[in-house]
């Protein structure tokens, strides 16, 4: 039987059959909220503000955006940032540096501790509002993409997002190329969202020292033509994990492994890739 892939975009380069988006993860967590992870491991007992975990995740904003900037600026690659409300609240020089730098800003709810399969529909109907609003005044650009925290949509997710004029959503998993998701509030583009090249799984929950990032994306960048179909292989950073030193060096060798396979991958974005959506509906 044939392999069963969705149609793609007839602008999809025919000779290189990978894309390769750039999504860098800009995450923040509401006053007296902390991740549910941290570098220690150990979590603490219920009910204990975890200040350590604060620390670390803050690092994102504070310095690690910063620095993945001037590493996608001087190797000349343009990426969606996936943000927080509450980051946008409180960096707004920062959001304005994204996209003064060509990137493109997109909601990640107002504060990762806001999973929408925990909240009513109203709930979430307002998170997007506010998150919306807030990346809008920040960067001086409306955000047309999203994810929501830990990938996790509720049942309304799409149907909100298309309702509230968002163009595409990447809390999807169940394909290897975008696609058009009919709401009753309209089509939006279904954006996957792969996690074999992700710092997250990789280097918190797995524990893997970083080299595992670039050591995986060769893997796969070296042995495509055994496949050869089209697909999306994200290539996705948290500002406050590899946004790091050690991180960080292993996002210039990543960006250039994929230049080094241009007979069949290329760099792109999900905003980029949902623009040849639209394209081809058109």
């Amino acid at each position: 039987m044939p392999y069963p892939h969705r149609d793609v975009p007839a602008t999809w380069p025919a000779q290189r059959p990978l894309a390769v988006p750039i999504s860098i993860m800009l995450e923040g967590w509401a006053d007296d909220t902390a991740p549910g992870i941290g570098p220690m491991g150990n979590p603490l007992k219920a009910g204990v503000l975890d200040r350590q975990a604060i620390s670390w995740a803050e690092y994102g904003a504070k310095v690690g955006a910063w620095r993945i900037l001037d590493l996608l600026d001087r190797h000349q690659a343009r990426a969606v940032f996936y943000v927080s409300g509450v980051v946008a609240e409180r960096y707004p020089d920062l959001l304005a540096a994204i996209v003064q730098q060509g990137h493109v800003v997109a909601g990640h709810s107002w504060s990762q501790h806001m999973i929408p399969a925990y909240l009513s529909e109203a709930e979430e109907r307002q998170d997007i509002a506010r998150c919306t609003e807030v990346l809008t005044q920040a960067s001086g650009s409306r955000p047309m993409g999203w994810i929501s925290p830990r990938c996790t949509p509720s049942r309304s997710t799409a149907q909100l997002l298309a309702e509230a004029g968002y163009a595409w959503h990447a809390d999807t998993f169940d394909s290897d190329v975008p696609y058009a998701l009919d709401t009753p509030a309209g089509p939006i583009t279904a954006m996957p969202f792969s996690m074999e090249i992700n710092d997250m799984p990789l280097s918190v929950r797995y524990g893997n020292e970083p080299q595992a990032y670039t050591r995986a994306l060769a893997r796969v960048l070296d042995n495509w033509g055994l496949l050869g179909t089209p697909a999306c292989l994200d290539m996705t950073l948290h500002a406050h994990v590899y946004g790091r030193p050690a991180g960080a060096i292993e996002f210039i060798h990543a960006i250039d492994l994929v230049r080094r396979h241009e007979q069949v991958a290329w760099l792109t974005h999900h905003a980029e890739l949902s623009d040849m959506m639209a394209t081809q509906v058109r």
